[in-house]
């Protein structure tokens, strides 16, 4: 699986498509977001809309560093997505 690494405020994200499949396939992807270790690791969710490319490790290899970290301004704690394994 493709990793893309980002310093978003002082602190080392690994970012991840996350696989998870919503009615939407092909038209939206998840990406996860992963800083830190053991107690300290913190993972945070969101989705977003290809433009052009439809594979998701391609589009992610596509984004910028800007555009990650517009990204990463609209996450969500993973406790809150079932990318994450949230359940209702």
């Amino acid at each position: 699986m493709p990793t893309r690494s980002i310093e978003i405020d002082g602190r080392q994200w690994q970012v991840y498509p996350s696989g998870f499949l919503t009615q939407y396939t092909g038209d939206e992807f998840g990406l996860i977001f992963v800083a830190g270790k053991g107690e300290e690791r913190e993972v945070r969710v969101t989705r977003y809309s290809p433009v052009g490319v439809r594979a998701r490790e391609q589009s992610l290899a596509e984004f910028d560093d800007a555009q990650l970290l517009e990204l990463f301004r609209s996450t969500q704690p993973s406790a809150r997505s079932p990318e994450a394994g949230y359940r209702s």
